[in-house]
């Protein structure tokens, strides 16, 4: 089967070398490009993509107003075309939240030889797109804005004592910004402290946790060494670094460091998880959710081994269900459930 892609750029070198990178594959076909998103309705008209490659910032009608009218009127699968510029970072996790599944980077110089040198990583990421489960996605609604910081009940902190403890680590790739929007978004301040591998480029992990720690009750923020995961607080792990927990006495501290990729990923879920299962026990609870490969799989495995609770986003609610398919076919995962409940299992009621 053919993927058919529609290439939506501003560049003429970057429609170029995307339609010749991609037409390398023996499955992909770019039938048509366009220099905008007005062009590019005239394309769909005749033909409808498998796929759309889309650029943020372009003239007559920018990217993320095409994408938020895609999603309302026909879901299709998005890959953002972005700059690794801080603000390309900002709009491009403004469309993932708006329903584009996935991004791709491109350097603002030298972006011809940087495509060709990428080709599999864009044939790989075109082929999960074309899998992926899109629909129409409600908005959070940039209303949301987190309560001034109020004094916690006395039973708040007789729940925060008791689960001082315990520790929630997650791991996510394709989708996964959604996910982790929705399932945060829908926990109380008394959660365990949680760590986060959401597979995303540098310059963008900042951002993201910038945008969740808006829309969420807890805090959420960019992981650094030394951090301590306490109730409340939700680490995100930079992009190009890994994040492992250690234990320092009865506290739970995170470790931020550069290494090389494992499972073709840095920041590696599997080293996330590898380390909760050495430093907590069965104190930790693992959870894998939607996104392509098998990066975690083993880990979680670990963490099932020495007695975690260990979970997997089921296929029906996941945009890729790739990672949590081989978590699940490896018997890492104890249990299997939908997205809608993983917020209750994070708030300690499931």
């Amino acid at each position: 089967m053919t993927i058919d892609v529609l290439v939506v750029d501003d560049s003429a070198v970057v429609r170029q070398v995307l339609s010749g990178v991609l037409n390398e594959a023996p499955d992909i076909n770019v039938y048509a490009t366009a220099s905008d998103p007005i062009f590019a309705q005239q394309q769909m008209q005749k033909k409808w993509p498998d796929v759309i490659l889309l650029d943020i910032e372009m003239p007559r009608m920018d990217g993320l107003t095409f994408l938020r009218h895609l999603m309302h009127e026909k879901p299709t699968p998005v890959i953002i075309c972005s700059s690794l510029a801080e603000k390309g970072a900002e709009l491009t996790l403004q469309a993932l939240s708006a329903g584009a599944i996935d991004v791709i980077t491109k350097p603002q110089l030298g972006v011809k030889d940087f495509l060709l040198e990428a080709k599999h990583l864009l044939w790989q990421t075109v082929r999960g797109a074309a899998g992926a489960h899109v629909s129409r996605r409600a908005s959070m609604g940039a209303d949301i804005k987190k309560a001034a910081p109020v004094m916690p009940a006395v039973a708040d902190l007789v729940s925060m004592t008791a689960t001082t403890d315990s520790i929630i680590v997650i791991g996510t790739s394709t989708g996964g910004t959604q996910a982790l929007e929705e399932i945060l978004s829908k926990i109380p301040r008394t959660c365990p402290g949680i760590a986060v591998v959401q597979h995303m480029p540098e310059k963008f992990t900042a951002a993201f946790a910038k945008r969740l720690d808006g829309l969420c009750e807890v805090d959420v923020k960019e992981a650094e060494s030394g951090d301590r995961l306490i109730p409340g607080r939700v680490l995100i792990a930079p992009g190009g670094h890994h994040l492992e927990v250690q234990r320092s006495g009865a506290q739970y501290i995170a470790k931020v460091f550069r290494g090389p990729s494992v499972n073709r990923h840095c920041p590696s879920v599997d080293v996330l998880f590898r380390s909760a299962a050495r430093a907590a026990g069965r104190n930790a609870m693992g959870i894998i959710m939607t996104g392509m490969g098998d990066d975690g799989a083993r880990g979680l495995l670990e963490m099932r081994q020495v007695g975690c609770r260990t979970i997997a986003q089921d296929e029906q609610s996941c945009i890729v269900f790739g990672m949590p398919k081989e978590a699940i076919n490896l018997g890492a995962a104890k249990e299997v459930m939908p997205l809608s409940q993983i917020p209750a299992v994070l708030g300690g009621k499931a």
